[in-house]
């Protein structure tokens, strides 16, 4: 199983370095989107669907946790998980970041492990990247 992933951070090198510790890291991406602050990321999501976002705190126009707080207002776009990825890491910082509906926090600089284990615990999957058994009783349904 793969997953999309939308990078949020206004440096265009900071999006290549998440992309490919990503990459590094084996998490299966499928598809990998981009924007440079939480305004063109709205713009974004209003395209297409992506499994989690990986956005930094400090960008112009919106920022990231201007960007949560949007997300957190929409009733589609709030379940998608948003782990911050950023230099700050006070704990008010990431406790705000956490209360505007974050998953998860990730202080740069970082390692793939990290970012692997961390996406791994917002999307709710395995190790492997996979979904758990399902433990439905498939004989209840006569269809």
């Amino acid at each position: 199983m793969s997953f999309n992933v939308l990078i949020v951070d206004d440096s265009r090198s900071m999006r290549a370095v998440i992309k490919k510790t990503i990459s590094m890291s084996g998490f299966k991406m499928d598809q990998c989107l981009e924007a440079g602050n939480g305004r063109e990321a709205l713009d974004v999501l209003a395209k297409a669907w992506v499994d989690v976002i990986l956005s930094d705190i400090n960008m112009p126009e919106m920022n990231g946790l201007e960007f949560l707080g949007e997300l957190k207002k929409d009733s589609l776009l709030k379940a998608i998980p948003a782990i911050v990825i950023s230099t700050e890491g006070s704990e008010k910082r990431i406790q705000n970041a956490f209360d505007l509906g974050a998953k998860g926090f990730i202080k740069k600089p970082f390692l793939p492990e990290e970012i692997k284990k961390v996406l791994y615990e917002v999307i709710g999957v395995s190790d492997e990247g996979e979904y758990g058994e399902d433990k439905g009783d498939d004989d209840a349904f006569d269809f």
